[in-house]
């Protein structure tokens, strides 16, 4: 819901106060490209009254998907509800960061600002009476040494799924990690060493699908700060390892009309109720169309065909682990935790957008009512980038919801991709070809 005038008053007078009160004097402004990586600009505290007025002036031509040369210019709004100071910066004078909102010089919304990608499918779900909660778990690993081209990446530890030894290094590095992220207000629900070496899980709480993108892009920030303060590199990669699983991040979703949660029927299987079932069948029949965007990189293919309960499928069960939808046990008496468990995401996509299809597939099955079959047959989720990229390219609800300018900017850009990828000879090609042919 959009802040009242008052509200947002408000919210922009506490933030000159604290940032004088607490002797702040470097502001980021923050925004994400089209491919999800993190932008900043830094303002000194005199001029942010003027930038949110106005917004910060930027070439948007030279920011990954966003203009053309000939429509360049652009304004950088920052959002005073996303104020937090960076507990990493604790030398004086201090830091701090807000998100922005990318506008044109007219002051209409961006169409290629993948923030406001998703606050448009955001407000068609509330024009539908719905809000949409998401809760991810984030797993990503740990390294000894930095990237370096020919170099195998060296895992922190030789630690599993759970595991509590003193060889086992994550347990401090995810300590300092939960700290700061909740001392930027970013609430962690779980951590624990997930199942590959070097392999961590951080599962931060419910909040609304914008809060928690914005979270997931501060969350990528601060593990790697966190990572090269303790001398380790942090990695997102979807699959750095043949022979382990990749690192997902499955995300917990929910509609609520209010105070009541769309998905629980006391008398229905499952608890799932009518909504809750549409929801599931759009993004199953949905799912090979948005994979592009969910799983965005050549690499994100050999997590989603390599195991480790990565989905291959589009399918969905309760117990299943390797479905690409999966309706969580429902807790007696906690009727708000049901949900369903989208699976098929990565760490290293753009929150943004893959929050965005993701929910316009639910919402068109709840929209048209799709009926979810118990059906084990399941269609094959994309196998690799140019079976997503034909996936992607003939639908018109990725069209519709990324906007025509993402949109072709996406497919241009991993058309490109796979192209590069696909003109590579492999270590794989020559350890096997080259002694025999």
């Amino acid at each position: 819901m959009p802040l009242m005038a008052t509200d947002l008053s408000k919210q922009q007078e506490f933030v000159l106060r604290t940032l004088e009160e607490r002797n702040i004097r470097f502001v980021r402004l923050w925004f994400t490209d089209v491919l999800g990586f993190l932008k900043s600009v830094a303002i000194a505290p005199a001029e942010l009254e003027n930038a949110f007025d106005e917004g910060i002036g930027f070439d948007g031509s030279a920011i990954e998907g966003f203009a053309r040369v000939t429509e360049s210019d652009m304004l950088a709004k920052p959002d005073p509800a996303t104020f937090s100071i960076l507990p990493w910066r604790t030398e004086s004078p201090g830091a701090a960061r807000m998100f922005c909102d990318i506008t044109m010089p007219d002051g209409s919304a961006s169409p290629s600002d993948p923030r406001n990608v998703l606050r448009r499918t955001l407000d068609k779900a509330a024009q539908l009476g719905y809000t949409c909660y998401t809760h991810p778990e984030i797993e990503f690993f740990l390294f000894k040494n930095t990237p370096e081209k020919g170099v195998a990446p060296v895992p922190v530890d030789q630690g599993g799924y759970f595991d509590h030894t003193p060889a086992v290094v994550g347990h401090d590095f995810r300590r300092q990690a939960i700290t700061l992220l909740e001392a930027m207000g970013i609430s962690v629900e779980f951590s624990h060493h997930e199942g590959a070496p070097g392999q961590q899980e951080i599962d931060l709480r419910y909040a609304d699908a914008l809060t928690t993108a914005d979270n997931i892009m501060t969350f990528r920030h601060v593990i790697k700060e966190v990572a090269m303060d303790q001398g380790f590199h942090a990695s997102f990669m979807p699959k750095p390892f043949t022979d382990h699983p990749g690192s997902g991040m499955h995300t917990h979703v929910s509609l609520f009309k209010g105070e009541d949660n769309a998905f629980y029927d006391p008398t229905a299987e499952f608890n799932l109720s009518a909504v809750g079932r549409s929801f599931i069948a759009g993004i199953i029949k949905h799912a090979p169309e948005i994979t592009a965007i969910t799983n965005q990189w050549v690499n994100s293919y050999k997590r989603l065909h390599g195991g480790g309960e990565a989905p291959a499928f589009a399918n969905w069960g309760q117990s299943d682990r390797g479905a690409l939808v999966r309706v969580p046990m429902y807790k007696p008496k906690k009727e708000n935790s049901t949900r369903v468990e989208f699976r098929s995401p990565d760490t290293a996509c753009n929150p943004y957008l893959a929050y965005a299809v993701m929910l316009a597939a639910g919402l068109k099955g709840v929209e048209e009512k799709y009926v979810l079959s118990d059906s084990k047959d399941a269609l094959a989720l994309p196998s690799n980038l140019n079976e997503a990229i034909l996936a992607m390219e003939k639908s018109e609800l990725v069209k519709e919801t990324l906007g025509a300018h993402v949109f072709e900017y996406v497919l241009r850009n991993k058309r490109a991709e796979w192209l590069e990828y696909s003109r590579q000879v492999s270590a794989f090609e020559l350890d096997r070809y080259l002694p025999v042919l």
